[in-house]
């Protein structure tokens, strides 16, 4: 017997696989393609958002659904700041793992099913679209299946819009198709039913749509208040007067007069009127755009929990984007675990029902997709101290090795790099260096004696380049003079020789190094 996600039992037509639920000919699924949105971001106020997100509660998401999508839509940072966060999804790899100690049969199910996903040729654009449940709350995904060599393959993937869905009334955090009063349920093996939590709570609740929706309503008053500021203030007032005993045309013709100078810049009156021009009232559209800004912050940090890889501002620096380049990492890594969570329930696992030969109705048993959110090593920074546990004794494998770098194992056969036996040289210099080391018995301070060379090369490069900096601070009268006389040095100095003897010192202390770890000192 086979059962859905709720332990519900259900027969398998070979209909259903093949043909999608809202495809069929009903007359509630024509209804909804044919819907168009009732756009209730059009004249939003505070009392209406209010009562949408009030009647998404009661369990009807209609209006909340169709407010997230003009969201979207006018509201540009919003659309690219939930962008990074659906593409930071889209592209990690994956596997698909089997179960703990798996037997061979499992094994084959699981390399079987990975080679099926990876040849979805759209499966960036199910990922994607699986992410509109950050902002929605949720994201259903309707495909069918199709008989290839013997297997059943999923295909044909489209996403469905969340308006589409309605909640159970006696189940706040049970979805259903908008069909009639009462809703109609999904079919099992037809649907990716994604919920995205981004705060805890039932459907209703779960999407950032609650949180954006009031700052997005903020913004649109400050941005009709700018609009409406520079429409009155940013051209000067233009006031016409007539004579005492104008007679209305005349007043008319004044009239027209002014409002053709505002748009076109010339107009004519009758003799004896005045037109004078007004300069527009003092200040600005500073608080207009201060607010503004404020908004979008707000939504920057609710999307992606900081700000700094969407603006630019005086107080960025290297260490703080790296601080908030991992936040972002940190939000990425717990998406694409809630999406592994949908993918392994409504997908590897119909997967492994319908095409699996080690299937026995054991969800303990059954494989399941991996997202490789690690990051590979910086090589530099492991290089050295592996070298040194190495040196100590420590037995690493190189498979852990591969994994952290990021570096795939060589395939049987597949040629492998090599250090050649023709390969460069160290500098004769260094080759002395490597023969005093050799003798550390006899000459236990061969590192001292090798700096003392080392500095003794570098004086005279270093004077070199000092000795017209020190004739100028001997012969400036001024501080304003030696400045202007250093700015002649520019792109004269030559420090060819300094940076030979820093080459060699700097590989001289690596060398160093090494035979001190070597040596257990």
């Amino acid at each position: 017997m086979i059962y859905d996600k709720n332990g519900t039992p259900f027969r398998i037509r070979e209909k259903q696989l093949t043909t999608k639920q809202t495809n069929e000919e009903t007359a509630y699924a024509a209804q909804l393609r044919r819907e168009f949105a009732d756009h209730p971001s059009s004249g939003l106020t505070p009392a209406k958002l209010a009562n949408i997100l009030r009647e998404a509660e009661q369990g009807n998401l209609l209006h909340q659904c169709w407010l997230a999508e003009d969201m979207e839509e006018k509201d540009g940072h919003i659309a690219a700041e939930l962008f990074k966060r659906k593409m930071a999804m889209s592209t990690v790899p994956f596997t698909v793992e089997p179960p703990r100690n798996a037997s061979e049969a499992e094994k084959a199910d699981a390399a079987n099913i990975a080679d099926m996903l990876r040849d979805i040729e759209d499966w960036e654009d199910i990922i994607f679209n699986l992410a509109d449940g950050v902002h929605k709350g949720f994201s259903n995904i309707e495909y069918e299946w199709q008989r290839y060599g013997g297997f059943q393959v999923p295909c044909g993937f489209e996403h469905r819009p969340a308006s589409w869905f309605t909640l159970d009334q006696l189940n706040q955090d049970k979805l259903l198709l908008r069909n009639g009063a009462m809703g109609e349920e999904m079919r099992p093996l037809n649907w990716l039913q994604h919920k995205h939590p981004a705060k805890s709570g039932y459907v209703a609740r779960l999407g950032l749509v609650r949180q954006l929706a009031w700052p997005f309503i903020f913004k649109n008053y400050s941005v009709r208040d700018l609009a409406e500021f520079l429409e009155i203030y940013g051209i000067p007032i233009r006031v016409g007067k007539y004579p005492s005993g104008a007679t209305d045309p005349e007043k008319n013709s004044l009239m027209n007069a002014v409002l053709s100078v505002g748009h076109n810049g010339a107009g004519i009156m009758p003799k004896g009127m005045e037109l004078d021009f007004h300069e527009a009232a003092k200040g600005g559209g500073e608080p207009f755009m201060t607010m503004i800004a404020w908004c979008e912050r707000i939504q920057s940090k609710v999307i992606l929990g900081q700000t700094l890889s969407a603006e630019v501002g005086n107080s960025g620096s290297q260490a703080l984007g790296n601080v908030h380049d991992g936040i972002r990492l940190d939000i990425r890594d717990h998406d694409l675990r809630q999406l592994a969570g949908t993918l392994n329930r409504d997908l590897i696992m119909p997967m492994h029902l319908l095409n699996g030969k080690s299937y026995t109705g054991d969800p303990r048993r059954k494989p399941r997709i991996v997202f490789d959110t690690t990051e590979p090593e910086d090589l530099r920074d492991l290089a050295y101290p592996l070298r040194a546990f190495v040196g100590m004794g420590m037995q690493i494998g190189t498979s852990w090795l591969h994994e952290k770098t990021k570096i795939p194992q060589p395939k049987e056969g597949e040629p492998v790099l090599k250090i050649l036996d023709n390969a460069p040289q160290l500098p004769a210099q260094l080759k002395g260096f490597a023969a005093l080391k050799a003798q550390t018995e006899e000459q236990p301070d061969t590192a001292d004696m090798l700096l003392k060379q080392l500095q003794s090369k570098a004086k005279p490069a270093v004077d070199k380049l000092i000795k017209p900096i020190q004739d100028m601070v001997d012969n400036a009268n001024s501080l304003e003079e030696l400045l202007d006389q250093l700015l002649t040095l520019e792109d004269t100095l030559d420090e060819t020789e300094l940076a030979k003897v820093m080459e060699q010192a700097f590989a001289a202390a690596e060398l160093a190094g090494r035979f001190d770890v070597e040596q257990g000192d």
